[in-house]
């Protein structure tokens, strides 16, 4: 639990920053916390092409190169996209951003693949204990619980439970189609842009129905991947637990 209290607070540390006195923050930063206050009311949309450079100096009072800093920093988190020629859009959440950004698993070629998913249930619950914690809730509030099996290279690789704060997104449990980018859902559908990721790993044995989702023995190993994804606010808004059979395939993280 330290560990993970850890992680959080790494991951938030930026969003701390932004949160200083202007006065304590490089011009660079506070152009861009403007911006990102922009992505999080909608005045700028997922996709949406922003307003060239010096448009936005002019509008910040700022110079070329501070707003160029600003949109680097942007681009960095994957915030932003930059495309030669066409300009720079609001990042939204697509199969490409999930494949790259949220998704570790590899096959033994080291090729990406994104799963293909299967829906097992969706429902209403109330939080227990951990979830309360996780998304930052009270205990016994409302909570949407999704269940899915994932598909790599046509076999069950991985199964999945998802927690979301039912009053953060109204009407999922009536959700009759859930897409395999549920981020993607987030965002189009409740206006929420999951920022960033924080994971935690661990190794265990395949309990009596992990087994018989994915095809193996119980007590087969398995690697759980315990995810909170953040907002661009910096609030936790999902709980992710996904139990994988890394027998094909591993987690991969690229340091630099």
């Amino acid at each position: 639990m330290l560990r993970y209290h850890r992680a959080m607070a790494i991951a938030q540390d930026s969003i701390a920053r932004d949160a200083e006195p202007p006065e304590a923050r490089p011009l660079y930063a506070q152009v861009k916390a403007l911006m990102v206050q922009r992505m999080i009311s909608g005045a700028w949309r997922p996709g949406e092409l922003l307003p060239s450079e010096s448009r936005l100096a002019e509008e910040f009072g700022v110079s070329q190169g501070t707003v160029r800093k600003a949109l680097d920093s942007l681009a960095a988190e994957n915030l932003v996209v930059r495309r030669q020629g066409r300009g720079t859009h609001v990042a939204e959440h697509d199969d490409q951003r999930a494949l790259f950004h949220f998704f570790h698993l590899v096959g033994p070629d080291g090729g990406r693949r994104l799963p293909e998913s299967r829906v097992l249930s969706v429902r209403k619950g109330t939080a227990g204990r951990a979830e309360a914690e996780r998304l930052a809730v009270g205990r016994g509030d409302a909570v949407v619980r999704i269940r899915r099996v994932r598909d790599l290279d046509g076999r069950p690789a991985i199964v999945e439970t998802i927690t979301v704060a039912g009053a953060t997104f109204p009407g999922l449990a009536d959700e009759r189609n859930i897409p395999n980018t549920v981020y993607d859902l987030y965002e189009r559908r409740y206006g929420i842009t999951i920022a960033r990721a924080v994971e935690r790993l661990a190794a265990l044995a395949a309990d009596e129905k992990d087994a018989e989702l994915l095809g193996i023995a119980p007590g087969a190993p398995l690697l759980e991947i315990d995810r909170t994804a953040l907002a661009l606010d910096g609030r936790p808004v999902e709980w992710r637990v996904s139990r994988c059979q890394t027998r094909n395939h591993h987690y991969l993280v690229e340091l630099s």
